[in-house]
């Protein structure tokens, strides 16, 4: 069964968010705050929420952060539909911008949601969906939950280096979630086996291909 680009990027957006809101959903209402669960030495569940960007960057106020994610899904849904039948776009390519639409809207979600949705309990209680007496917070301003965490490597630095000397040092320190991750690798990928399609799309050498392709299917 032949799948068009369209319906391809429907699939992996939805896909994208279930996955995500399950794993946030879950965490949220198993783990208390701040608990972790080792799966491996390098890979851990560690529940922690942050008001900011992916992997918990913080970034201006709170309110403008979550619409300006809200408008650039809504650009990204658009960039799609308008791309979606030229014949020089790759299903790759379609897959890595719908990857990182889904990335997007996840984490959207949670910013609208999840203060109305939640209540946010104290240690070692874990929070209650839907709770009667009403969630944390108002709409837009809810916390986005991270639990993804791979501390790949560890170390203590010697003592006589300047400036870290001592110190306990962790490679890979930030936690993320299923959404963050969608859009970073929708990223890379475009960045490093999509470069050509970037560049054409923002110029001429677009629409020449496209004409190409049109003389070559009407031969």
């Amino acid at each position: 069964m032949k799948v068009s680009k369209g319906w391809l990027a429907v699939i992996v957006i939805v896909a994208v968010i279930v996955i995500d809101q399950v794993m946030k959903i879950w965490v949220k209402t198993h783990f208390f705050y701040n608990e972790e669960y080792a799966i491996t030495d390098w890979f851990r569940i560690h529940f922690i929420e942050n008001n900011g960007m992916a992997f918990g960057y913080e970034w201006g106020s709170k309110l403008l952060l979550t619409w300006f994610r809200i408008i650039a899904v809504g650009l990204f849904i658009y960039y799609i539909w308008k791309i979606k039948a030229r014949p020089e776009i790759k299903k790759g390519y379609i897959v890595c911008i719908a990857m990182i639409t889904a990335g997007a809207f996840g984490n959207v979600i949670d910013c609208i949601a999840y203060g109305l949705i939640f209540n946010s309990p104290g240690f070692p209680d874990v929070a209650m969906l839907f709770p009667p007496e009403g969630g944390y917070g108002t709409l837009f301003h809810g916390r986005v939950v991270d639990m993804l965490y791979f501390p790949l490597m560890q170390w203590d630095w010697p003592t006589w280096m300047p400036g870290v000397g001592g110190d306990h040092f962790i490679f890979f320190q930030p936690i993320f979630n299923i959404a963050d991750a969608a859009l970073s690798v929708g990223v890379m990928i475009l960045i490093f086996f999509y470069p050509k399609s970037l560049s054409s799309l923002s110029g001429k050498k677009g629409v020449k291909a496209e004409e190409k392709e049109n003389q070559e299917a009407n031969k």
